[in-house]
């Protein structure tokens, strides 16, 4: 494993997983949502955000966590794992609303400095909606990916402690 694609609902612990792998695996966590925006919540320019995935792409060996299904394709296609966080949505919308009370009026470690935490209704709808819109799309592209590539779908907190249990003791 040397180029780890971790994607799921917000809320799922993308970024957490990132973390947690890239202590044990040595390799460097690329959290999308640092490239996307800018400070104040500004969207990157479609250009700069193409620019940015390309070159983070590029480099030898990575942990990208986010969904951004735009940019889903090309990032499955250079990832030789991917890790599909499926867990339940009350689960996300509880995790989003602990995030947003443990960080509020700060930014947490995966974001850009300027954009501090924040939790409005069309977020908690998107969180909401996720297994209906987002979902059937992802697992439409995981079907698709090419024979060789690892794909590891985790439906549970106990199911990714076990994996990064497991893989710790390999």
């Amino acid at each position: 494993m040397q180029r780890l694609l971790i994607i799921g609902c917000p809320g799922a612990g993308k970024s957490t997983l990132s973390r947690q792998l890239a202590a044990m695996l040595r390799l460097e966590a690329i959290h999308l949502d640092s490239l996307y925006w800018r400070p104040g919540w500004i969207e990157a320019s479609h250009d700069q955000w193409t620019q940015d995935i390309a070159q983070a792409l590029h480099r030898k060996s990575w942990i990208i966590d986010g969904n951004y299904l735009k940019t889903l394709p090309p990032r499955l296609a250079a990832a030789d794992t991917v890790i599909f966080l499926d867990l339940p949505r009350r689960v996300c919308l509880l995790r989003i609303v602990r995030r947003w009370l443990r960080y509020r009026g700060t930014t947490r470690p995966d974001m850009p400095a300027g954009c501090p935490e924040k939790l409005d209704w069309e977020f908690i709808k998107w969180v909401w909606d996720f297994p209906a819109d987002q979902r059937p799309v992802i697992l439409e592209h995981l079907r698709q990916v090419a024979p060789g590539k690892r794909v590891i779908t985790l439906c549970s907190h106990d199911e990714v402690d076990r994996f990064v249990r497991d893989l710790g003791a390999v």
